[in-house]
């Protein structure tokens, strides 16, 4: 089969070494693909992302946190959808666009190894961090059901920051918790970059249907980044949740406090794991799968044309 003798990875490399020419059609194509796959992911697995917030916020189990959400309503189930929609569609076009770009700049003519592959992730998920905290931010106040009544909007919110002054409204409004979740976003990327293409390539070579590597690639890094880096989901979630300069804890402060209402015990910090690992593994399954498959019918509708 075709697909076992030219994977992902090597399809890549072989283009960014037979069509320089054609190298800033391939970054444009990147930066788009990587939208279409996040947006459509995220839609998709929404529901499930909702209920993982609520127990990372009250440390409830899964069915406290359905009912919460039942008692709402269902006029409040999808509040606070547009932001995560926004936010993984720009990070879906930051996160493979800048890759590729970085990537092939460390090794314009490949092959890309595991080091040029953990840079390039790393410096990824840095430009991911910088560019998305503040709608992160937005997001985990609005689905914070207990701030519905004083901030029942985007715009409420957003008057909140912008009265905190310049310096105020960007440390204490829009990047409020960003060193975590720039440590959680470099490690996540480089950690997902990484390994991808390996355990793909694996795959397909074994005569696997086409789209079974690429779905079991992303759910199996979706799975071990999100274990290893719940704790800062945890504590990310938290902060960025806090509204109130004049009572705002620092990164340590709040740090304590996640440890000490969670009874100090790890397995508490981890309560809401089990969703969080089902959610990110349908998520970069997902994404990996319908990023593959347009990656694969892009690459075919230019072979057919040429």
């Amino acid at each position: 089969m075709e697909e076992q003798n030219h994977p992902p990875g090597k399809e890549l490399q072989h283009r960014t070494r037979a069509e320089p020419s054609g190298k800033n059609t391939w970054h444009t194509q990147a930066y788009a693909l990587g939208a279409v796959s996040n947006f459509a992911s995220t839609v998709l697995t929404f529901p499930i992302y909702k209920v993982v917030f609520r127990q990372q916020i009250h440390a409830v189990a899964v069915s406290e946190a359905v009912k919460q959400l039942c008692r709402e309503g269902p006029q409040y189930f999808f509040r606070g959808i547009y932001p995560p929609l926004l936010s993984k569609t720009l990070q879906g076009t930051l996160l493979f666009g800048t890759y590729d770009r970085v990537l092939c700049f460390l090794s314009p003519l490949g092959p890309h190894s595991l080091g040029h592959r953990w840079a390039a992730g790393l410096i990824s998920g840095v430009a991911e961090a910088v560019a998305l905290s503040p709608l992160e931010r937005v997001q985990n106040v609005l689905q914070d059901g207990r701030k519905q009544a004083r901030f029942p909007s985007t715009v409420s919110i957003l008057k909140e920051f912008n009265s905190y002054g310049l310096w105020g409204g960007l440390s204490l409004g829009y990047y409020r918790g960003f060193w975590p979740v720039l440590v959680r976003n470099s490690l996540g990327s480089a950690l997902y970059f990484s390994f991808k293409d390996p355990i793909q390539d694996g795959l397909a070579k074994q005569g696997l249907p086409h789209w079974v590597p690429a779905l079991v690639s992303g759910v199996v890094n979706g799975s071990i980044t999100c274990l290893v880096l719940y704790p800062l989901i945890v504590l990310v979630a938290n902060m960025q949740s806090h509204i109130g300069w004049q009572s705002m804890p620092s990164l340590w402060a709040s740090a304590r406090d996640v440890w000490d209402t969670r009874g100090r015990k790890l397995f508490l910090i981890y309560r809401g794991g089990s969703l969080v690992i089902v959610r990110s593994s349908v998520t970069w399954g997902l994404t990996t799968a319908i990023h593959d498959f347009l990656q694969k019918r892009s690459h075919s509708r230019k072979e057919w044309k040429d």
